[in-house]
This record gives C-alpha cells, sequence and structure tokens, in this order.
C-alpha cells in the first residue's frame, strides 16, 4: 500500500483534477482507492508513506520505438535492463522496435516479448516488422503478429525504401485498423552520410545527410496514405521543411501522425564540431533553424510526441573515428530532464506530460490511464523545477552511449507506480 502526500496532479486530459493539489492512496490490490484533500488522509498500517516537497504526478510515460536488444544484443541491453531504464526515466510503457536478432517478425517473437515481460512494471507493447527480417523486400506476418499482441507495425530504425511494399502494409494494416510506422530517410541520396548536411559537415570534411533524403519519403509516403486511405506515423522527423509537409497533410485530412527525438529538439550539428560520436544520432542533429520549427510543430499539434530515440550501442561500437561509429544513444533516463531543461519557455509541464504520456498512446490506439478512484494506478512521481547532474553512476542501461554525462538536468523522476508494483527512487 502507498500514501502520496500533497501532491500536484498533472492531469491535462482530466480537467476537473489538473493543477490540484492531493493526497493519493494506492491499496495493497495496486487500486486507487481514495484522493482526498492533503493531509486529510490518515496513514494506514504497513503502509508505505511518500511525502516531499513539489512531487507531481501525472499518468506513468509511454517511449514509442525503443530499441531493446532483446533478443539477439543482449549484451547492448535486454529486457530486464531496458525496463530498469524506463522506470528511472519515469516510463510506464514502452513500445519497442522489433530490430532484434531474430526480428520481431511473426507470432512467436510477439509472445517471446509479451510473456516475459508480463511480470515488470513497465508494461511492453511490441512493434511488429513490416517486412522479414526487416530486409524491405517480403511482407510479414502482420495478421498473427496483430492476434498475438502487436500493436504497430515498422522496420524500426530501417526506412522503407520499397514504395510498394509500404503500400501493401498500408492496404493490409487497413483490414484491421492497424497503425504503421517508418522512419523517413531515403538511402539512395545520402548512402554513405554521417551527419547533417551543411556548412559544419562541409567545414569538418564529411559525408552527409541532405534534408531531402527525409523530405523526399514524406512526400512519397504521404502520396502512399493518400491512395491507401490508411494510418501512418512519421517516426523521428527532424527538419522544417518535414514539419510543414506533415502540418499540410493534416489539414487535408489525411491519417498521419509524427513524433520527435529528444536530442533532436535541445542540439544542433553544431556540436559535432567536437566529433563526439555520442552525437551521431539518427535521424541526425539538424540546423537551429529547424529545431525552431521542430518546437513550432510541437505548440500547434503537427507533431504528436516526443521520443527518446534510445539506441543502446557498445562500447566497442561507439569508441572508434567519427566515420566508422554507430550511430544512436541512450535516452529514456534523460528524455524528461533534458526536455524540460531546453523547451521550459515554450512548453509547459502540462504540454510535456501530453507529449510523453498521453498523445504516445492516442498514437498506439492504446487505453490512456486515469487518476481516479477504482482505477488501476498507473502513475508517474516528479519534481520538474530540481535540477541534478547526470553521471555514469545513475545510468541503468546495459550500454553508456549517451552524450550527457556531467550535464545538469531540470527535472527528476522520483518513482513509478503501475498497478502492484511501485518504484521508488
Amino acid at each position: 500500500m502507498l500514501l502520496i502526500r500533497n501532491a500536484h496532479l498533472v492531469t491535462p486530459s482530466q480537467t476537473d483534477l489538473d493543477g490540484q493539489l492531493r493526497d493519493i492512496f494506492i491499496n495493497a490490490d495496486g487500486i486507487i482507492q481514495d484522493i482526498a484533500e492533503p493531509y486529510s488522509l490518515k496513514l494506514p498500517k504497513d503502509t508505505q508513506l511518500i511525502d516531499v516537497e513539489n512531487i507531481h504526478i501525472s499518468i506513468g510515460w509511454c517511449d514509442v520505438g525503443t530499441l531493446t536488444g532483446d533478443p539477439g544484443f543482449e549484451h547492448r541491453e535486454d529486457l530486464q535492463s531496458v525496463t530498469q531504464a524506463a522506470m528511472a526515466g519515469g516510463y510506464t510503457t514502452l513500445a519497442p522496435f522489433p530490430n532484434t536478432d531474430p526480428v520481431v517478425h511473426s507470432k512467436s517473437e510477439i509472445l517471446y516479448i509479451k510473456n516475459k515481460t508480463q511480470t515488470y512494471l513497465v508494461d511492453f507493447q511490441p512493434i511488429g516488422a513490416i517486412s522479414v527480417k526487416t530486409e524491405g523486400k517480403d511482407i510479414a506476418e502482420m495478421l498473427d503478429m496483430k492476434a498475438a499482441g502487436a500493436i504497430a507495425f515498422s522496420d524500426g530504425k530501417k526506412a522503407i525504401q520499397d514504395a510498394g511494399l509500404l503500400l501493401r502494409a498500408l492496404q493490409y494494416a487497413k483490414i484491421f485498423d492497424g497503425l504503421i510506422i517508418n522512419r523517413p530517410n531515403d538511402k539512395t541520396v545520402s548512402p554513405q552520410g554521417q551527419m547533417h548536411e551543411g556548412d559544419v559537415s562541409t567545414s569538418l570534411g564529411l559525408s552527409a545527410i541532405p534534408s531531402m533524403a527525409e523530405e523526399l519519403m514524406i512526400q512519397r509516403d504521404l502520396h502512399l496514405v493518400r491512395y491507401a486511405d490508411g494510418r501512418l506515423h512519421f517516426h523521428n522527423i527532424s527538419t522544417a521543411r518535414s514539419v510543414a509537409l506533415i502540418r499540410q497533410a493534416k489539414a487535408q485530412g489525411l491519417k498521419v501522425t509524427a513524433s520527435v527525438a529528444a536530442l533532436n529538439l535541445c542540439f544542433s550539428d553544431d556540436i559535432l564540431r567536437g566529433f563526439d560520436t555520442h552525437y551521431k544520432v539518427m535521424p541526425p542533429l539538424r540546423e537551429a533553424s529547424d529545431i525552431k520549427e521542430l518546437i513550432n510543430g510541437l505548440i500547434d499539434g503537427t507533431i504528436d510526441f516526443i521520443s527518446s530515440n534510445h539506441a543502446p550501442i557498445d562500447e566497442e561500437g561507439k569508441n572508434l573515428e567519427f566515420t566508422y561509429a554507430d550511430f544512436g544513444a541512450i535516452g529514456l533516463e534523460t528524455t524528461f530532464g533534458l526536455i524540460n531543461k531546453h523547451l521550459h519557455n515554450s512548453l509547459t509541464i502540462n504540454d510535456l506530460v501530453q507529449l510523453i504520456a498521453v498523445n504516445p498512446r492516442r498514437v498506439l490506439g492504446l487505453d490512456i490511464p486515469t487518476i481516479a478512484v477504482g482505477t488501476l494506478a498507473n502513475l508517474t512521481l516528479f519534481n520538474p523545477s530540481l535540477e541534478w547532474t547526470f553521471e555514469t553512476k545513475n545510468i541503468q542501461s546495459k550500454s553508456k552511449n549517451t552524450p550527457l554525462i556531467g550535464s545538469v538536468l531540470r527535472g527528476y523522476v522520483l518513482g513509478v507506480v503501475n498497478q502492484k508494483q511501485c518504484k521508488i527512487f
């Protein structure tokens, strides 16, 4: 049992409670038994008490597109370690991408993830592959995966290069109102690209990834969505033109949504002048003008949510010359503290909760938890104003590939609750 005292409720989807100070009592069955005025509830015997300054509570946060490494790359991350990282970052739900070995491309792999994680505090909603082995050739067993528990379909970190394959996936998924997710990047435009194409890449002498590589694929995919009348999510867009294209598509009534990665909102390509491979991510960090439009896209609803873009890479994949280093950075544990620090002048705490807790579930078609008497608890506890330094000792992930070690972040996760399970930091 758990009693949380004098908590600020952050409930953008529940306006009656939003901004209120309340005591919340969660019983042994993980059900919210009482919500009352501050300090009005008695502390029952054998109940854990949380009474700390400036504690805020929202529904548990949700991340889409997490890379887990399990099965096949457990040395980078396994399901248990990614759960620990998620809890430390405030997440109670993960929708992981299928880029494992074997690939999550049939009901067997979906069931493996669902069965292995059924006792974890964090809920796993696996995303099944669109193509067999994510090779971009033959369509995978989407209907079987849907029946086994797949929440959506994507080739994850591999963009769908074959327009015909994506069209067939959109048409097939329409049968059961399924969601297709694609990370736009036309590799024929930038086959050897290492960073954003611009003044910085030119000065550093690095082969580049032009904004056009993303924008061409978005334009192609919008034509396919219009033809198939399907549902498509653009995962982690990064350019100003991409925002404009999706804004226009939404205005035309197309069934499209979009997300953006936390690092792409906070850092431009200029930071790569130091050749720090930990900032080598996909999509690449773009220019300050792109960041401005990405934030505007969040404000006006063009971009639906923010992702951690969590991509664990072992040291051997990062401790290399920039050209040879792998793309990717871990992010589950730092996303909230990072975006709250960099975007607090543009987005309120309510906005951030909407973007990392409510909207990801809405896009995936998941039930959105509520904070109400009689409901199962699914909560994140945090202090939005607490500044703290992210250090190696804080990392719960097996991989340490992050550029943020030593950074001061703003906003600290105090704990997570999901039904009968609770983790307090």
